[in-house]
């Protein structure tokens, strides 16, 4: 197993300065503004934090690659832990850039125009955690990612799904790429109706498991896949609800 390069040699500039932290603050200044960031107090070569302004954002992590001298970021909301953005680039100027923006509260567009290496998942900001609106923001990612991956089936399936009122209501999330539904948001998902596997070759199969076990159907289609789904959802299904509030509760019971 091949070891990783010592992280000194990859940053021996950061080295010098102590920590990745006191580096994006040092880069900051040079382009003339001002980053709060923080070290990580076990990893100061390979991590660090930038706090936002917006409660509903958690703190940017940048962190520094292992392999070759590049870094990565990931900003999150606040009620799930899912990613709005994300990216990665050799430009340290760039990764301040990115995080004075988050650091500021901009919107995710206009973090993306400040540093362009930013990519945006498609989930946007839900200050309130409103349970549909976080659903909402879940499809926009999921249709954001399908139509990035060079899997037209995949594509199509999440299409089809999200055309669809009665699963377009639940929250989707996918497991090795198998779409299936929740009546709550993340953490504490309550899983409801079928699987959907999209295959190669317009192939596609509905399922009780996520592995294929209980096989309800196989389609030629996207569509007829996503009609088989909806004949197998229970009626009387209601509104999203919290996930966050329900893993409370669960927590209060067992207390």
């Amino acid at each position: 197993m091949a070891k990783h390069p010592d992280p000194v040699v990859l940053y021996p500039d950061i080295a010098t300065l102590g920590s990745l932290g006191v580096a994006l603050q040092a880069v900051a200044e040079e382009g003339g503004f001002s980053v709060p960031a923080a070290a990580s107090a076990s990893d100061p070569l390979g991590y660090a934090t930038v706090d936002s302004t917006l409660p509903h954002r958690r703190a940017l992590l940048v962190s520094s690659w292992a392999i070759k001298r590049r870094w990565s970021i990931r900003g999150e909301e606040s009620s799930q832990g899912m990613a709005l953005i994300e990216g990665d680039t050799e430009d340290l100027a760039q990764v301040a850039r990115a995080a004075q923006a988050w650091h500021g509260g901009l919107a995710l567009s206009d973090i993306r125009q400040a540093a362009p290496f930013v990519h945006m998942t498609g989930r946007f900001d839900v200050p309130d955690h409103d349970p549909v609106r976080l659903t909402a923001s879940e499809w926009q990612h999921l249709r954001t990612e399908a139509s990035e991956r060079d899997w037209p089936e995949y594509h199509a399936l999440i299409e089809a799904a999200y055309a669809e009122p009665a699963l377009r209501s639940l929250y989707p999330f996918t497991s090795h790429w198998t779409l299936r539904f929740s009546t709550t948001t993340r953490p504490y998902l309550s899983l409801v109706g079928p699987c959907l596997l999209a295959h190669g070759a317009d192939r596609y199969t509905v399922s009780r498991g996520f592995t294929g076990s209980g096989l309800i159907a196989q389609a030629a289609t996207a569509q007829e896949a996503v009609s088989a789904a909806v004949r197998e959802l229970p009626s009387g299904l209601g509104p999203v609800t919290s996930g966050a509030v329900l893993a409370e509760d669960r927590r209060e019971l067992s207390s």
